[in-house]
């Protein structure tokens, strides 16, 4: 593991913090990245915020309008074996 870079930035009147470059570099984070900034025993520790908040299927299950008949089991199964057939054949 390589050391830790080590740099001084100071906090702008406005809150602000410049990450210095090399570190945004070496992250790819550039204007606009979102990150998550969590308060540690240590210090603060900045990481990289999800793009998506985390859902549960139960979160969205049926959220989608449907009309028709439910499909079965064995109709969603077949569709499924279809649609990979449909996509193998092609390459």
């Amino acid at each position: 593991m390589a050391a830790t870079e080590k740099t001084i930035t100071t906090i702008s009147t406005k809150g602000q913090v410049i990450l210095p470059s090399a570190i945004r570099k070496r992250k790819d984070w550039g204007a606009g990245t979102r990150l998550l900034v969590e308060d540690t025993p240590d210090g603060v520790l900045l990481k990289l915020a999800p793009a998506f908040a985390p859902t549960r299927p139960e979160d969205v299950f049926g959220v989608l309008p449907h009309s028709g008949k439910p499909k079965t089991m064995e109709e969603m199964d077949a569709a499924v074996l279809a649609e990979a057939r449909r996509r193998d054949a092609r390459n």
